[in-house]
């Protein structure tokens, strides 16, 4: 999209009554840039304005702009009115208005090339995602990846599969004694106990000096995952230069509970083994990111 054409669009989101609430102002364009998507995700919801192809580009592209939007010391609380106002609007707004229709065309034109790409790298604060639309019909390989470590332990974690099945949520890990872990759990928190993340007790604009050790919220605001299978890792989703390592499989209901974290969130990553009298656990923290975006990504077919 140019320049003029972006003005353009702005000036018709502004003419459909989408103008940024003033007690953020200061973090205007992130706010203006989640209306927008909000808006046209929820037009197409009622209008059916665009083909499933677009329909899944714009909703990744919503999820990435909760994530800026929040990461710039945004409320959750007001970013979540912002989509409810932006959802309200199209509500409002008649299928056949002309602006809404030159909008749309708008949008078309600005995401004619993202379903042409293969690769994202979703960065973070302390982490990236690393998305991968590519195939293949005989190896498992990483969709939605991103690495960590636990001392010298190197691990990756995200969605892996083949094409043409859902991707399952995966941990691989190369653990440099050589000793291997006989269980591997996921530790987020839990809306219902803790509704707002916690984030080490800081302001937003100085959370990149909280490590993800201290994104994850105390023993009684979590929710635990268990992984429900443990193999040896595929040879294609060990970390590179690794020969072998362990690999456990998640349910898959791990991967919206993720999405459905604050970015600026970290979720915990922890590795049982068996020990003398009791167990031993290493952590290995993944920042939450862009994940929801990242997953949305998957979900558009290349072209």
């Amino acid at each position: 999209m140019t320049r003029s054409q972006a003005q353009g669009w702005r000036r018709l989101i502004v003419g459909l009554g989408l103008a940024v609430l003033p007690l953020w102002a200061a973090a205007a364009p992130a706010l203006d840039l989640y209306y927008e998507r909000s808006l046209m995700v929820a037009a197409d919801g009622r209008c059916r304005l665009f083909d499933g192809q677009l329909a899944a580009a714009l909703a990744a592209a919503q999820a990435q702009a909760r994530g800026a939007a929040l990461r710039s010391g945004i409320d959750e609380v007001a970013v979540v009115q912002v989509r409810q106002r932006a959802e309200a609007k199209a509500a409002s707004t008649a299928c056949a208005s002309r602006d809404l229709a030159v909008v749309a065309t708008r949008v078309r034109t600005a995401f004619e090339g993202y379903s042409r790409l293969q690769k994202m790298t979703y960065r973070g604060q302390l982490g990236s995602w690393q998305a991968d639309r590519a195939a293949s019909a005989t190896l498992a390989t990483w969709k939605l990846s991103q690495e960590a470590t636990v001392g010298r332990d190197r691990v990756l974690f995200g969605l892996a599969g083949r094409c043409q099945s859902p991707p399952a949520v995966v941990a691989t890990a190369v653990f440099a004694d050589e000793r291997w872990p006989y269980a591997a759990r996921l530790v987020m928190r839990d809306p219902v106990r803790s509704p707002k993340p916690r984030l080490g007790g800081v302001f937003a604009r100085s959370l990149d000096t909280v490590p993800l050790s201290r994104r994850v919220p105390p023993r009684g605001a979590r929710q635990v995952v268990q992984a429900d299978a443990r193999s040896m890792a595929d040879k294609f989703l060990l970390p590179s230069g690794a020969k072998e390592g362990v690999s456990f499989r998640f349910p898959a209901t791990a991967a919206a509970l993720i999405a459905a974290l604050d970015p600026r969130e970290a979720v915990a990553l922890e590795f049982v083994f068996a020990g003398q009298g009791r167990d031993e656990v290493r952590s290995a923290y993944l920042e939450v990111g862009d994940f929801a975006a990242g997953r949305a990504f998957l979900d558009v077919t290349p072209r």
